[in-house]
């Protein structure tokens, strides 16, 4: 009984340390930046600025799945999978698009550019400019799943109906935690929004 006590402390104590380790490591990481321009009950709508990305596009359109696979690909190439074996830093938010097949996304660093990023040396790694733009969105917690995406997307969409605001249909999954971060998760839905 001694030893189970013993040992359940130990693991509470390694738990809570990791937890304690992920708030902390994510105060130091690089963010998608935007401007606020207007918060309603249920949703905010955003600017945001001109970034480049890594990306790598799944043949899936599970969540599950795609996520797992993409993460794996996307972090190899930042972790030393390129051609100069160079570490690039974690960025935050991990971005998904919502289509028939997912791509995922890593938002590059602001001291890259395309010029002089490596090469990553899995082929189906690419580059991707998003440019400036304006988009709607819906955040909530706990741990993304392909039914929560779609109660959060449709919510979205009939919050937008009901404010008489047009979008384009293209929506984004963003991820902010580490998947061994347990406590304060954070995931949003985007939908880009149709010129003013």
């Amino acid at each position: 009984m001694i030893f189970l006590s013993v040992l359940f402390g130990i693991l509470l104590i390694g738990f809570t340390l990791v937890q304690i380790f992920a708030k902390n490591s994510q105060n130091n990481i690089e963010t998608y930046s935007y401007q606020l321009e207007k918060k309603y009950p249920e949703f905010e709508i955003r600017n945001y600025a001109p970034s480049l990305f890594t990306s790598v596009k799944l043949n899936s359109s599970n969540y599950k799945e795609a996520s797992s696979q993409g993460f794996r690909i996307l972090a190899g190439y930042i972790f030393g999978g390129n051609e100069r074996n160079e570490k690039i830093a974690m960025t935050s938010p991990v971005s998904m698009s919502l289509e028939d097949s997912i791509t995922m996304m890593f938002m590059v660093p602001k001291k890259f550019n395309k010029a002089n990023l490596p090469t990553p040396n899995q082929e189906n790694i690419e580059f991707k400019e998003m440019p400036a733009r304006r988009v709607a969105c819906i955040a909530f917690g706990g741990w993304s799943s392909d039914e929560k995406i779609e109660k959060y997307r449709k919510q979205l969409t009939t919050a937008l109906e009901r404010e008489g605001i047009a979008h384009t249909g293209k929506f984004m999954l963003l991820g902010y935690n580490p998947p061994y971060e347990v406590f304060g998760r954070k995931n949003e839905i985007l939908v880009e929004l149709n010129n003013k």
